[in-house]
């Protein structure tokens, strides 16, 4: 079949990378994609929200298949576009529709849906502009540190954490007066803090059954020792060891199964990825946030380690019998280093030629902000975050250290990356 994928980042290279290998794609499209994506099949030039351009081109190239890989276009609608349109309704898109993409678009939403469903996740209240004084009321009864949260979309920045509440005041009213996350923050919820480690867990659901795809971790902040501002993501490891047999039980039996339980109550059918933001409280899993697509750079790592084909497990869940598909999992450990442009995540410049990818060994090497020079010739940096290097190992330790070996080998002016992701969990 021909595909279309959405997206160009490196978690849509690391997708590209494994529908390509599938018996059942013939010709895969990407959209926009990137440098690393055209490896695997075709970039074309149409924005991810753009659906009158994107049901053109499905059209035009009989496409059958839509995998949606970022956020905005779920939340957006697209997948309720191509069941309301007469030429597209038939082609199955992975992806959930618009009601079930809340689940991310809106924080309240979430946090709402966690409460009517019993599911263990921080205390909250949500606040408008019209209750800014029941807010700030609110926060002077809290303990620090404390949570503010953008309700919508925010591009993983509309998170606060505060450890003085003057200081947590100053910034709810920025975000709810001053629009400092534009409509994301028109609503702000304020949320326990909660201590303890965090992971990710991934879902891939038809809307009845489910599959439980490996556990990850990422790291947010740009320095070592979890210093400095948060990014997009700088390094994942998969499987997270604390994540044993017993706590992943537990994220089964009092997250996973309610929150499909709760979709189907609500009228929700699911068809796509749940991205479950965990947090490991002393042994006990809360939810931290719900996504509605695969996590980045936590994707090249947990896409590497799903042996199956994994447009056959996108059938089952199209068709609702992805409890018919089989689900293996490569057993090793999978580390994921992020190279970044020096200045990421404030202010940075690109269009810096990349070399030395012909060095690399006994590595993937997925591209997240790269594009193609004018000529062609040289694939340059386009982004903040540019390369992802992932590597297997027989433990973390050992896909750790062949991950940095390549690392170093992959050259761009200004690059940097942690040089220690992976080193808490050995």
């Amino acid at each position: 079949m021909n595909i279309l994928l959405i997206g160009s980042g490196g978690r849509e290279h690391a997708l590209a990378w494994k529908i390509a290998q599938s018996p059942h794609c013939e010709k895969l499209f990407i959209a926009l994609g990137n440098a690393g994506t055209s490896q695997h099949g075709e970039n074309i030039k149409i924005n991810p929200t753009d659906f009158e351009a994107i049901k053109k081109f499905v059209i035009e190239n009989q496409i059958e298949m839509v995998v949606v890989g970022p956020e905005d276009p779920l939340v957006e609608g697209i997948h309720d576009y191509f069941l309301a349109d007469k030429y597209l309704k038939s082609i199955p898109v992975i992806g959930p529709k618009k009601d079930g993409a809340q689940l991310e678009g809106s924080k309240e939403f979430a946090k709402r849906f966690m409460q009517k469903n019993n599911i263990p996740t921080a205390a909250y209240q949500s606040f408008t502009i019209e209750t800014l004084k029941e807010g700030l009321a609110y926060l002077d009864n809290q303990k620090t540190p404390i949570v503010l949260k953008a309700d919508g979309l925010a591009a993983g920045k509309g998170v606060i954490i505060s450890n003085d509440i003057n200081e947590a005041k100053k910034e709810f009213t920025e975000m709810l007066a001053g629009a400092k996350f534009g409509k994301a923050s028109t609503k702000v919820v304020i949320e326990e803090f909660l201590e303890g480690i965090e992971l990710s867990v991934f879902v891939l659901s038809d809307g009845t059954n489910y599959k439980i795809l490996p556990s990850a971790k990422d790291y947010k902040r740009i320095g070592d020792c979890d210093t400095g501002l948060n990014t997009g993501g700088m390094g994942a490891v998969s499987p997270v060891p604390f994540a044993d047999e017993t706590f992943l039980n537990k994220v089964e039996e009092q997250i996973i199964k309610p929150t499909i339980k709760g979709l189907k109550e609500e009228g929700i059918d699911f068809k796509g990825f749940i991205f479950i933001g965990l947090m490991n409280v002393n042994g006990n899993p809360f939810v931290i946030e719900y996504n509605v697509r695969m996590g980045d750079p936590e994707t090249e790592v947990v896409i590497p380690r799903i042996k199956s084909d994994i447009v056959d497990l996108f059938i089952g869940v199209a068709s609702g019998t992805l409890n018919e598909k089989t689900l293996e999992i490569d057993p090793r450990a999978a580390v994921t280093i992020m190279l970044v442009s020096g200045g990421y995540p404030g202010d940075y410049k690109k269009g810096f030629p990349i070399s030395g990818f012909d060095k690399v060994q006994n590595s993937l090497v997925f591209h997240a902000g790269t594009t193609f020079s004018e000529d062609k010739k040289d694939i340059i940096t386009s982004g903040g975050r540019v390369i992802a290097i992932t590597s297997f190992g027989k433990d973390i330790k050992e896909a750790v250290e062949q991950s940095y070996k390549n690392a170093a080998l992959i050259a761009f002016s200004g690059k940097y990356y942690r040089k220690d992701i992976g080193k808490d969990l050995m």
